[in-house]
């Protein structure tokens, strides 16, 4: 028994590399593909396990700029060399779906979402594109676009990490999909601190995660903001938090303990994203803090909200704001703030709600999965995935 674990690459460290290292947990002999990897963005799970890259690898930039790498994911992807193995399990936003395996092999997609920027979000990461950039990106995005389907085809089962992200693999590939939430590490969480009246955003600075309107919300009622997280976007913010005279704190990007430590002093967690799924609001609740999300996508599945009619029987783990503006924001922060006064949200309760997505769940959750699909697959797999939590 061979088996191949494969993610798209391995440049930033987020939710989707978490879940490629558990994925790899369970499997102790796997082999590991990527388009491009650095030692920044490999987890630490993975150091030590064997690494195999495509070309892209030793083109100028591909790291840095992998995105604009578009044009080539195709040839890259494929030239990947996966034959000769039994299993197949891609962990996937990109296009590292459409690796060629054996035929007899059995390939399994964790999809975290379509290709954001060849499916629904195509006209908004269009729209912030320079002249250049955008003719370049038009004239490849349609062959691309085809060619992700094709590989779609190929994959033998998909899961998603939502239902939300399912259904986008509907409408995107034609493909139903089994529903495994992403791994939460519980065992991080820190219930034990006193709530400051600072408010948390965490995440990587980048368009659709709509910082910006944060910003401004908190600058209009007056609240200070801390910003855990780095980006393409984190100059323009830095100038809005100025020209606003918000009381916003940018953080950067900060080490694993201290982001966890922000969570647990925050009032609550803002999140405005439209999101595939969304881990950072359920690290939050993890230290029992709640949150105050955008009502659409992911948070949906990852929040429970408050009932004004249930109150405090509701258990609720945070509100929702029910558009992306800064105004709809500001009604969502004063909804909060109205609750909390009245102790509607029990930290210990939050950090319950959390538990069903801890790691040994998805683990075991993707352990079931795979031998119920591949019963012989055991032989290469750990026991007891709750041990490699």
């Amino acid at each position: 028994m061979r088996v191949a674990i494969a993610h798209h690459w391995f440049v930033t460290r987020g939710g989707g590399e978490r879940v490629a290292e558990c994925i790899a947990s369970l499997f102790p002999a796997a082999e590991i593909f990527t388009l491009v990897a650095d030692a920044a963005g490999t987890p630490e799970g993975l150091r030590g396990r064997r690494l195999n890259t495509s070309w892209l690898q030793h083109v100028p930039m591909a790291r840095s700029h992998h995105r604009h790498m578009l044009p080539f994911f195709p040839a890259a992807t494929e030239s990947l060399d996966l034959r000769g193995f039994d299993l197949v399990i891609s962990s996937d936003s990109g296009p590292i779906k459409g690796v060629r395996v054996d035929p007899g092999a059995i390939h399994i997609c964790y999809c975290h979402s379509p290709m954001r920027y060849l499916w629904d979000g195509y006209d908004a990461y269009r729209a912030q594109m320079g002249p250049l950039t955008r003719s370049v990106f038009t004239a490849a995005a349609g062959r691309v676009r085809a060619w992700d389907r094709r590989a779609a085809e190929r994959v033998n089962y998909f899961i998603a990490n939502s239902h939300y992200v399912a259904e986008r693999i509907r409408r995107a590939y034609g493909r139903e999909s089994a529903v495994i939430p992403p791994p939460i590490d519980l065992h991080r969480a820190v219930l034990d601190q006193t709530p400051g009246e600072q408010y948390l955003c965490a995440g990587r600075l980048v368009g659709y995660k709509r910082t910006d309107l944060l910003i401004e919300a908190c600058a209009r009622l007056g609240r200070p903001l801390r910003i855990a997280g780095a980006g393409p976007e984190e100059a323009g913010l830095r100038r809005l938090a100025h020209s606003t005279k918000s009381g916003v704190s940018f953080l950067g990007e900060l080490p694993t303990e201290a982001l966890w430590s922000e969570y647990a002093r925050c009032r609550a967690l803002l999140f405005a994203a439209d999101e595939d799924f969304g881990m950072v609001p359920l690290e939050a609740q993890a230290c029992g803090r709640p949150v105050i999300a955008y009502g659409k996508g992911g948070s949906l599945e990852t929040i429970r909200p408050f009932d004004p009619t249930r109150g405090k029987t509701s258990e609720p783990t945070g509100v929702y704001f029910g558009e992306q503006t800064s105004a709809s924001a500001e009604e969502g922060i004063l909804r909060f703030e109205a609750a909390d006064r009245e102790g509607v949200f029990d930290p210990v309760r939050i950090h319950r709600w959390a538990e069903r997505f801890a790691t040994p769940v998805f683990l075991g959750r993707m352990r079931e999965f795979v031998l119920s699909v591949m019963p012989s697959a055991a032989e290469a797999m750990v026991a007891d995935p709750g041990q490699r939590a």
